[in-house]
């Protein structure tokens, strides 16, 4: 198997694209769903009247962060009962640091080790066209 030459891809090359997303006034209730059925930890947050506006980002940390119920030794259904009450807004991130398309996979990775980031919303502009993951990565060198 011929080895990957990382210095010439980009993100584009990786990332997800159309990834699932939240609106800021979703119940958290929603985000606990899609991340549990979808096996993912990290979902971006767009505009509620332009969904491919970035708005903020949601991870599977805020959600344990705001499941008090769950600290308090609550059963399940009252942690979704607790969680249907907040707004994804209340606990999202709204400084989201982002990457585009073209940025080299060498420099995405870098930022994401530096800040240790779970993933990077990848954006045009504002809007949203994709996500970049640990996953990904750990995807990637599994096959080279």
């Amino acid at each position: 198997m011929a080895a990957i030459d990382f210095s010439k891809l980009r993100v584009v090359d990786l990332m997800s694209r159309d990834p699932a997303t939240l609106k800021r006034n979703d119940n958290l209730s929603l985000a606990d769903d899609v991340m549990r059925l979808g096996r993912i930890r990290h979902l971006p947050v767009v505009d509620d009247d332009d969904e491919h506006q970035l708005v903020g980002l949601v991870s599977q940390r805020d959600l344990f962060r705001s499941s008090l119920a769950r600290a308090l030794g609550y059963g399940t259904a009252a942690q979704q009962k607790l969680l249907g009450m907040l707004l994804v807004k209340e606990v999202m991130t709204n400084e989201v640091v982002t990457t585009t398309p073209d940025t080299s996979l060498v420099d995405a990775a870098r930022l994401m080790h530096q800040r240790k980031l779970g993933c990077l919303p990848v954006v045009e502009g504002e809007r949203l066209v994709g996500i970049l993951t640990e996953g990904d990565f750990v995807a990637l060198v599994g096959k080279s």
